[in-house]
């Protein structure tokens, strides 16, 4: 479903995913409150897998239908006023600890610089080569001097 939407999305998602799992290795280890950490963190990294998947659908929504620059601009304030009214949920209930799901939500960002370096991982391990204008035109000329 995912890759219908967008094919670097599932990529996104699990990039997100694996940050998590890494900060959270990393940190539960320094919290005195394992549970409030944990919760936090787990709240955070939802947030920004829904982040993920709604910037997806509003970016698939404005390429295909022409969407107006007002409606964009409409749709980002929602997903942070999201993200405030969660951060406000999570603090005034106290269902986490806010910093832990500030570095969920971060996870969107290193996720994002992460994807590009992830991407070609995953062609190595499938044993795929990415193709590029670049490798295209090399061979060509190769194969020009074999002839």
């Amino acid at each position: 479903m995912l890759r219908r939407l967008n094919k670097v999305l599932p990529e996104l998602v699990a990039a997100i995913i694996i940050y998590g799992l890494a900060a959270w290795l990393a940190g539960i280890w320094f919290v005195r409150d394992k549970l409030m950490f944990s919760t936090g963190l787990f709240i955070g990294i939802c947030l920004a897998v829904g982040m993920a998947v709604h910037m997806a659908v509003v970016l698939e929504d404005a390429v295909s239908a022409g969407s107006s620059q007002s409606k964009l601009v409409a749709m980002s304030l929602l997903r942070y006023v999201a993200v405030v009214l969660v951060f406000f949920c999570t603090v005034y209930f106290h269902l986490g600890d806010p910093i832990a799901a500030f570095a969920g939500v971060m996870g969107l960002k290193i996720a994002a610089y992460v994807q590009p370096f992830f991407h070609k991982i995953l062609l190595k391990l499938q044993g795929r080569e990415e193709f590029s204008i670049k490798n295209h035109e090399i061979n060509n000329q190769t194969e020009e001097v074999r002839k």
